[in-house]
């Protein structure tokens, strides 16, 4: 016969057994044992740490300790001493770290003691798991405040990769997110925050001193140039970063030099995509963070001048280089006289934004239809080969429409990484900026991250590594490399998925997600495993050996790309990982790229002995510098979700929705 269950049931009149004494004695005997080991537990907390505080909020906890050990947790050993603590927060030397706003110790003890019990509740752990947020583990490193006078050049040690192996594969959790781990972050990295803003005082000091007003800063030999034609390119790129790092008065200093100095009428030749990205992003965000009416001024000047690179451009397509003062253009010559995707399909935010401002729609037409044409002759895949003829001089099959001449690819491969990259990032980034009610450019975007997952996403052996190959479209043959460049996806992808039509929870939105994740897990890993802790400026991949440096790349450029997907993961999905890693890169930076001056390029990531190079690309304060510092700002007004796009220089604007509303409350 079935057992019949224990207790009486209410109405009933239970019957005494001759068994009954001894089982009173062995329930006797059980309670003994529960008090027994709950003074046990709050002795040894007592006498670890026997701060008032302390005391008093453990008696006022005492009466919920019992409850641990009723009901299927009854039976179960209870953990010691040392692993309790631990689990608590605290470390091999019983110190506590900070669990939250509060640091509540024995809200930290009894919920390490529920969780040790739930994990090895029988009646829950073979249940399915129907809810993912419920069965998520609590996060397990180690927050810890950073002091301000910590010597990163002094302390820091790369410790190599092989860890956070839980991240690699970008599958969801694998930790909750709490508001206490939340805060318990927030309060790291306001401590982080000191030591990147130190280093951008530190570099924009040296840069005022030395090369005010020059395109570069040299950070080995205390000295400027003007590779750039003379448009102060560090000086605009860094007006931004100065303002979101509260470098108010270095920033009105810099205000008043393009004031009294900037004139793109005395410039030569330039890179139509790097003077759009870099100067007039730069001058467009100052004036859309300041309100600044000279900033403006300047960008409606650049921008008529990098507007004559249409002119004479029969296919629609803008020539790679303009004469700012005489409106001459052509194609880069390097080029071979082609025009390259990842530059023309990479001008459209900031021209659209300064169409918004001015009221004047010449900008937005002429680089929207470029999204247009890439449309009429897009390949299936929606991938894009780098190289398009755009000069109807050049020999080649021409279509025509009307009065245009259809320009035609002259490569075959594909990549997301250096000449295609931008070209997708701005697919997404115009829909966003125009308050996603502009189908044409997200579906272009849907459409090449379909054909990236299905022809150039790959996994390496044997740590399982996300990365995206390149392939050549015609033969089939893939090249296993990815470069440094390719690490914006991660960021990309994840703002994809957050803001997909279908939903956040829809198939290709986690898709996407897990891809971001995973991809960014390995451009960690890039870093994590050279000697310095920097990134070379691509890695190839080998069966059964996972990755190791590209050939005839074992340089770094300081560039942003993963750290940009740090911050952009971090504020979409608030997991203190990113900051980690962050924090790691920037640490690396600063111990081995750091001059007397400033900060350079690597010539060898492998060579913890090496010098940096005398030079410094302007996108290291703008980009790099900024990207570390919004990732442990969290006061930060970027709101990448609702309120900010990025250009592909790391200059946030407001999206469209937001600045028609501002202007209606003004």
């Amino acid at each position: 016969m079935p057992a019949k269950p224990l207790g009486r049931r209410r109405g009933t009149k239970r019957r005494v057994s001759a068994n009954e004494p001894f089982r009173n004695l062995m329930l006797m005997l059980l309670g003994i044992a529960a008090c027994l080991t709950i003074g046990i537990i709050l002795a040894a907390t007592f006498f670890f740490n026997g701060d008032a505080d302390t005391d008093t909020s453990l008696r006022h906890k005492v009466q919920a300790l019992p409850h641990l050990l009723r009901g299927p947790n009854a039976g179960i050993a209870v953990p010691s001493i040392e692993s309790l603590r631990r689990d608590a927060g605290h470390d091999d030397h019983g110190v506590l770290h900070d669990t939250g706003a509060h640091g509540d110790k024995s809200d930290a003890l009894l919920l390490a003691l529920e969780q040790k019990n739930q994990r090895h509740d029988p009646l829950t752990e073979n249940a399915p798991h129907h809810d993912h947020q419920q069965h998520l583990k609590s996060y397990p490193y180690a927050l810890e405040p950073v002091a301000e006078d910590y010597d990163i050049g002094e302390e820091f040690v790369a410790r190599g990769g092989s860890r956070f192996l839980e991240y690699v594969d970008g599958t969801p959790g694998p930790y909750e997110i709490t508001e206490t781990l939340r805060q318990q972050s927030d309060q790291v990295a306001r401590s982080r925050r000191f030591h990147v803003q130190k280093a951008m005082r530190f570099v924009w000091g040296n840069y005022v001193k030395y090369a005010f007003g020059k395109d570069e800063l040299k950070p080995q030999s205390a000295s400027g140039s003007d590779q750039w034609g003379g448009q102060g390119i560090t000086l605009v790129d860094s007006l931004d970063t100065l303002w979101l790092m509260n470098l108010k008065d270095e920033f009105w200093q810099a205000r008043d030099w393009v004031r009294d100095h900037l004139d793109h009428s005395t410039v030569g030749s330039v890179s139509v995509f790097e003077t759009t990205i870099r100067d007039l992003g730069g001058l467009l965000a100052a004036f859309d963070w300041s309100k600044d009416r000279v900033f403006l001024d300047k960008a409606v000047d650049l921008g008529d001048r990098l507007l004559r690179a249409f002119d004479g451009a029969t296919t629609g397509i803008p020539w790679g280089e303009v004469n700012l003062a005489s409106g001459n253009r052509k194609n880069i010559g390097w080029s071979g006289d082609n025009a390259i995707v990842a530059e023309f399909g990479t001008v459209q935010i900031e021209n659209r934004y300064l169409s918004k401002l001015t009221a004047d729609d010449k900008y937005a037409k002429k680089t929207e239809r470029v999204y247009e044409i890439l449309d009429e002759i897009s390949y299936p895949d929606g991938l894009y080969p780098y190289y398009l003829r755009n000069d109807p001089r050049n020999k080649g099959k021409f279509l025509r429409d009307g009065v245009t001449i259809r320009p035609e690819f002259s490569n075959d491969k594909l990549t997301f990484g250096a000449m295609a990259d931008s070209l997708y990032e701005y697919f997404l980034k115009t829909w966003l900026q125009g308050g996603r009610k502009e189908p044409l450019y997200r579906a272009m975007y849907d459409k090449s991250i379909q054909g990236m997952h299905d022809q150039l996403l790959q996994t390496s052996t044997p740590s399982k590594l996300t990365y995206i190959a390149d392939k050549n479209r015609n033969s089939g043959t893939m090249d296993h490399k990815m470069d440094h460049l390719v690490c914006f996806m991660g960021g990309l992808l994840a703002l994809g998925a957050y803001t997909d039509p279908l939903g956040l929870d829809s198939t290709r939105a986690q898709r996407d997600l897990q891809t971001a994740k995973a991809l960014t897990y390995t451009c960690y890993q890039m870093y994590a495993r050279m000697n310095t802790g920097i990134s070379a400026e691509y890695v190839q991949f080998y069966a059964g050996r996972d990755f190791q440096i590209g050939r005839g790349a074992p340089h770094y450029l300081l560039r942003p790309e993963a750290v940009e997907s740090f911050f952009i993961l971090h504020q979409l999905t608030g997991d203190p990982v990113y900051r980690e890693w962050g924090w790691e890169v920037f640490q690396a930076i600063e111990k081995y790229c750091k001059t007397p001056y400033g900060y350079g390029a690597l010539n060898n990531v492998a060579d913890v002995n090496g010098k940096p190079r005398d030079s410094m690309e302007s996108f290291f304060l703008a980009e790099t510098l900024k990207y570390l510092y919004l990732l442990q700002d969290p006061d930060t007004e970027v709101d990448v979700l609702h309120k900010h796009v990025f250009n592909t220089e790391a200059h946030p604007l407001r999206i469209f929705p937001v600045i028609d509303q501002e202007s209606t409350e003004q």
